[in-house]
Parts: structure tokens; C-alpha cells; sequence
């Protein structure tokens, strides 16, 4: 079994910041690419950020210059630093991750429970 378990979000003013993470545990042989996405309401799940392997990464144009995905290889973590944070950010951000949990095994999607980050003054 594996587990991705998010945490940091809350309640932040425009133009503050947070640092989500997101930590897996369980059977891991081997972790693909881990990435945020978020869904605000009414709106689809769309891709924040992702960290491909080593320094290859991935932003969407709406976050790019203002939030920074990083990684944690010995501690299976990710993380997400938002800054200068806009009301529009305001969503359900989920920790997405592929994950290889034996040698002989294939990458499968494992998804967070989600963190709410709610911009506003």
C-alpha cells in the first residue's frame, strides 16, 4: 500500500505565502514524476507544477516566477513553495505521484487527499 499525505495549506492574504508537502510512504520501490495539481470550484483539476526527475520541472503559466516545486529523494517528498499568492490560487491542491512498488511492477497514480488553500483578505 501506498500513501501520499499533504500538508501546509490554510488561509493566506494576496501577495503571502505557503509551503505545501507532500510525503509517501508504504511500498516504494521506485518514485516517476511527482507534481501538485489543484481544482477550484467548478473548475477542472488542472496541473500546477511537477518535478519530473532530477531538475527537470514543469509549471503552469499562471504560477510560473511565483511557485517553485522541489524534492526530497531520501524522504519521498515534495514540496510546493507559493509565493506572492493571488485570490485566483484559492483551490484544492492534491499531490500527485507515480510510483513503482516493486522492481517487477509498473508506475501507477497515486493521488493525496487534498489541502485547501483559500487566498483572501
Amino acid at each position: 500500500q501506498v500513501q501520499l499525505v499533504e500538508s501546509g495549506g490554510g488561509l493566506v492574504q494576496p501577495g503571502g505565502s505557503l509551503r505545501l508537502s507532500c510525503a509517501a510512504s508504504g511500498s516504494i520501490f521506485s518514485i516517476g514524476t511527482m507534481g501538485w495539481y489543484r481544482q477550484a470550484p467548478g473548475k477542472q483539476r488542472e496541473l500546477v507544477a511537477a518535478v519530473i526527475s532530477g531538475a527537470t520541472t514543469n509549471y503552469a503559466d499562471s504560477v510560473k516566477g511565483r511557485f517553485t516545486i522541489s524534492r526530497d529523494y531520501a524522504k519521498n517528498t515534495a514540496y510546493l513553495q507559493m509565493n506572492s499568492l493571488k485570490p485566483e490560487d484559492t483551490a484544492v491542491y492534491y499531490c500527485n505521484a507515480q510510483i513503482k512498488s516493486t522492481l517487477g511492477s509498473i508506475f501507477r497514480d497515486y493521488w493525496g487527499q487534498g489541502t485547501q488553500v483559500t487566498v483572501s483578505s
